[in-house]
């Protein structure tokens, strides 16, 4: 293969590795929100909403909105020192502006008639994946007590120009009903009396979303497929990092397992570079018989002992990407068999567009390989340096902070 061909392919591999990365925060699930609804049924019929809310946002947000320049000092203030009881007070000097931009943009109706918030207590303060959030209590009056209850949330928009494609995420329990519902632009309202499968369409596109959107993940991905030599090793090697981060996934998002972001992001980096950077070690070592298997008598699956010991890896860095993943919902509600219909399509989002990602890239991938060996173990090479250097670049990030 000539040297102007090796060029080329790096070339290509090196420009794909870039549009994926370029533009990318350190930690590549920033730069977008999330916001809690939990509804019950509250006092004398009315509808209660537990709304929480990114509070630097919400600061931002409302004092742009209703003109509240004191808000934005004191609240901006307040979250710059980490004070939690000034944030909570800043809020409640200004609840007036902060209940006017809620009430602008989440609604409560029933049989098509609005229904009027009220405030219950005061702002208060909590914390989600290491981000302080404002929790407020809303009951709702309606005139007509129907049963076509529809919520819509259109918090925190892109025309803000404060963040991008903000989720919605709703819980309910009410009136001997209960569910779960992702909101956003494309989707801003929902029914409490929605069907089984409208609820199950939502949380599978959500989980088919935050993969194609979370750049780690894809490019982590990209490093299994480049890496391995069989289909059969990609094939395990994908079911070992499902049933890995399902396990930490599902822990997580139930509240029971709490690992701070600035722990699991940079463990995720790390584990792009190190699956990454395991392949290239192998082309070191073996050059063009990298992709060769090592015969070994009586081995399961047909996979030798760097083939095993990859799966084992692979499984260890999917334990971490599982609480990547959580972040996504940041549900922590008591266990309930509704919660965790939604988690578990949520998962099978995620699982169907990594699949798809396979489908297409492995057999590419091969039929190189087959076709001109050399070309393919320089472009699987070359593809493999990229998401090193990338996963390497976002761990420096992510550990310094920047």
């Amino acid at each position: 293969m000539s040297q102007r061909v090796r060029l080329g392919i790096i070339g290509i591999a090196a420009a794909v590795i870039a549009f994926l990365g370029v533009g990318q925060p350190a930690f590549a699930h920033g730069f977008t929100s999330v916001v809690y609804a939990h509804v019950t049924a509250g006092d004398e019929g009315h509808i209660r909403t537990k709304l929480k809310l990114e509070y630097d946002l919400f600061v931002a947000s409302t004092a742009d909105s209703e003109n509240d320049d004191p808000l934005f000092r004191t609240g901006n203030a307040a979250f710059e020192s980490g004070d939690t009881e000034g944030q909570a007070a800043a809020l409640n000097a200004h609840s007036k502006s902060a209940m006017r931009y809620v009430a602008d943009r989440f609604s409560v109706t029933s049989d098509g008639r609005a229904c009027t918030p009220a405030q219950v207590g005061d702002f208060t303060m909590t914390r989600k994946e290491d981000v302080p959030y404002a929790a407020l209590l809303l009951d709702w009056t309606c005139t007509e007590q129907g049963d076509d209850r529809v919520l819509r949330s259109g918090l925190f928009p892109d025309s803000e120009d404060y963040v991008t494609g903000t989720k919605t995420i709703v819980t309910y329990d009410i009136d001997g009903r209960s569910g779960s519902a992702a909101l956003d632009a494309a989707h801003p309202s929902f029914s409490l009396g929605q069907s089984w499968y409208a609820r199950f369409w939502e949380f599978f596109s959500l989980g088919a979303e935050h993969l194609l959107t979370g750049t780690d993940h894809i490019l982590f991905l990209l490093a299994l497929i480049a890496g391995s030599r069989r289909l059969r090793e990609i094939v395990l090697a994908a079911t070992s990092f499902t049933l890995a981060h399902s396990v930490t996934f599902m822990l997580a998002a139930l509240g029971l397992v709490d690992v701070p972001a600035k722990v699991v992001e940079p463990v995720i980096a790390l584990s792009i570079a190190v699956v990454a950077g395991w392949y290239l070690w192998r082309i070191w070592r073996r050059g063009g018989h990298a992709t060769d298997l090592e015969a070994v008598e009586g081995s399961h699956f047909g996979l030798d002992r760097a083939g095993w010991t990859r799966l084992g890896v692979v499984f260890c860095f999917g334990l971490v990407h599982g609480l990547g993943f959580a972040g996504a919902l940041g549900i922590d509600q008591a266990w309930s068999w509704t919660l965790l219909w939604s988690l578990l399509v949520f998962n099978v989002g995620i699982e169907g567009v990594q699949l798809a990602i396979i489908a297409i890239v492995f057999p590419l991938l091969t039929l190189v390989r087959h076709r001109a060996p050399t070309a393919g173990l320089w472009t699987t090479g070359a593809i493999s340096a990229g998401v090193a250097v990338m996963g390497l670049v976002w761990f420096v990030q992510r550990v310094s902070g920047f």
